[in-house]
């Protein structure tokens, strides 16, 4: 069983599986397809699982795959936290433009459900994050695009000043520039 709570962006879900705890340790369903469709209404596949380990500080983001490589995602830390920013560049959304954030964390085993047309990226708060999530599209360097994390048009606060980003995530485009559409 999960629950499932809207967030402000649309489309965007916080989902809380149940955990069975108890002097052994615990266990949880990380994903049943049946319960997923029934409680947030989507019906999906996944296709791709992905997995990463970050040291504290590591920022890693803002990611999109563009059309017709789309992917909706639902990700969930393992081990450690992190904090966990999606933006919406669905044109036409609502909530175009907006952001969201959330901690997430091992203890909690709280997660994400991130539709289609939707950056994201997260900034590691603990050594030995583990970040994992799953795709309903396969990767695809050539759709790939990247949103600047401190684009000063998006106003993100991530909490840190020197975050650790790769080139590639430093190179982002503008939200401005909305090169992540072509």
């Amino acid at each position: 069983m999960i629950e499932v709570e809207a967030t402000p962006l649309e489309g965007l879900l916080r989902i809380r599986p149940k955990v069975f705890a108890d002097a052994r340790g615990e266990f949880l369903e990380t994903f049943n397809a049946r319960t997923f469709a029934e409680r947030t209404g989507v019906i999906t596949t996944f296709v791709q699982d992905n997995q990463s380990r970050s040291m504290a500080g590591v920022l890693r983001g803002l990611h999109l795959q563009a059309p017709p490589f789309a992917q909706a995602k639902l990700v969930r830390v393992v081990a450690g936290a992190v904090l966990d920013v999606c933006v919406d560049l669905r044109p036409g959304s609502a909530t175009f433009g907006q952001h969201y954030s959330l901690r997430l964390n091992a203890t909690g085993q709280e997660m994400l459900y991130i539709p289609e047309g939707m950056a994201h990226g997260f900034l590691a708060l603990e050594d030995n994050t583990v970040f994992v999530y799953k795709c309903t599209a396969y990767y695809e360097p050539k759709a790939e695009r990247c949103v600047r994390w401190n684009d000063p048009d998006l106003g993100i606060d991530w909490g840190v000043r020197d975050p650790l980003v790769s080139e590639k995530d430093q190179a982002g485009s503008s939200f401005v520039s909305r090169l992540w559409m072509q």
